[in-house]
């Protein structure tokens, strides 16, 4: 560990097809500004879904997106590559407290705000007991372990997509056959993107599914009439560069009690990304792991204050890092500057608004489906042992109450299903965790 905070950026000297950029070096300009382009296309997809599915705006979360990744990188002084875009995991609880019906602004927005903010502040704190244990110890990341293992972080993740399983099927389903039909092939285009296609394409299925899925529907429906036509009025009229639709959080403790459990979500999702980063540049980056909390809390925040969606570590930008071999924490911060332009344009936001809900339905039945499975390869990767009763009740118990949305209320403190699942794994792991000898 350099004692500067920032590393020192080392030019790459050439640029080998086997050789691996480490997150302290750097390319020249021209690679930086074409990597970071590549980095944004790769999170674009899941980052507009997350706001249209809870009725955000896209262009706050876009510039949001931009702007946590900055605040992040700051925060762990330049050392783990990460974008940071719109967090899946906060969803359920949105929807959950603000009574969105998926058509249009969503009304109640501030009292989501709100919570997200509290969230972003109780992640926040996590990351600063982190941090602390790592300054005194040299590590930090083993308390996490011990106390959210593979059989739980992976049941957790799951959960997620269980959960918002429902809000998935309705958005299918539509009004009629044909948007049924509609949602369907949706999921067909992303489903061959991912299967018969290879390379850049393949690593970008969401959003080259969502276009193909477009076009699609515009044929059948501005063409041959067989669904409402999509309408692109609004993107002629609205000007390529303006300020995007900010809005104010309210609080509620109602609200607040529904969603600050999503800050155990994305400790684990964070856990996971340093995990797979380190493993990739073959260097331990345990130390920056409370830094890296502080900084996804801090960019939460800041996002929930503006209007934005909570933020995470982007699992599609590992994978452009794992086939570019290019770990630079420089192409993250080009990264975020593109980001910041895209949110300021009123144009953009307004090609978004135009994806027709039954596009919508289908990708979210493909994205929540993949977050469940997601869980399951947490377990599959880690070799969770299920012949040991102990992870065998842990996930079983986890995955009906997120399932079911099994909820408690403690006056005005309130969990839903992610968050009774999220605790319930926790608590049960540690209640059992004293017999059994299988891998956890």
């Amino acid at each position: 560990m350099s004692d500067s905070y920032f590393p020192r950026w080392r030019p790459v000297q050439s640029r080998a097809a086997d050789m691996v950029v480490q997150p302290d070096e750097r390319l020249s300009w021209p690679q930086n500004i074409a990597m970071g382009a590549q980095h944004v296309v790769a999170m674009f997809g899941s980052t507009i879904l997350a706001p249209l599915l809870m009725g955000f705006d896209t262009n706050v979360a876009i510039l949001m997106s931009g702007i946590g990744t900055l605040i992040f990188f700051v925060f762990v002084g330049g050392r783990v590559p990460s974008y940071l875009g719109s967090s899946f995991a906060f969803i359920g609880g949105v929807i959950a407290v603000t009574g969105y019906a998926g058509a249009g602004p969503n009304p109640n927005i501030g009292v989501a705000l709100g919570a997200i903010i509290a969230c972003g502040l109780a992640y926040t704190i996590i990351g600063l007991a982190v941090w602390w244990i790592g300054a005194r110890s040299g590590g930090g990341a083993q308390w996490i372990d011990r106390l959210m293992p593979p059989v739980v972080t992976g049941a957790i993740v799951a959960v997620i997509g269980l959960n918002l399983a429902p809000i998935a099927a309705k958005g299918a389903m539509g009004g009629s056959t044909f948007e049924a039909l509609m949602a369907l092939m949706t999921v067909l285009c992303v489903g061959g993107i991912g299967v018969y296609t290879r390379g850049t394409v393949q690593r970008l299925l969401i959003l080259v599914g969502l276009l193909l899925a477009c076009v699609l529907y515009a044929v059948l429906a501005n063409g041959l009439g067989l669904g409402k036509p999509m309408d692109f009025s609004g993107v002629a009229a609205a000007p390529w560069f303006g300020l995007p639709r900010f809005a104010s959080p309210t609080f509620d403790a109602h609200a607040i009690g529904l969603i600050v459990p999503v800050a155990i979500i994305l400790v684990a999702e964070n856990l996971g990304h340093i995990k797979a980063v380190s493993a990739m540049t073959g260097r331990n980056l345990d130390v920056y792991l409370g830094r890296a909390f502080v900084g996804d809390g801090v960019a939460t925040m800041v996002s929930g204050a503006a209007g934005g969606t909570g933020v995470t570590t982007y699992a599609e930008n590992i994978g452009v890092m794992t086939v570019t071999r290019i770990y630079s924490t420089l192409v993250f911060v080009v990264a975020a500057l593109i980001a910041i332009v895209l949110g300021f344009s009123p144009k953009f936001g307004a090609l978004i608004q135009t994806i027709p809900g039954p596009v919508l339905g289908g990708m979210s039945v493909v994205v929540f489906g993949l977050i469940a499975v997601a869980g399951a390869r947490i377990w599959v990767v880690n070799q969770v042992d299920f012949s040991d009763n102990r992870n065998l009740i842990v996930a079983a118990v986890t995955l009906v109450l997120g399932a079911g949305n099994f909820s408690v209320e403690f006056g005005a403190f309130k969990l839903d299903g992610i968050g009774t699942a999220t605790f319930g794994a926790i608590i049960l792991y540690a209640l059992l965790r004293g017999r059994g000898a299988g891998r956890a």
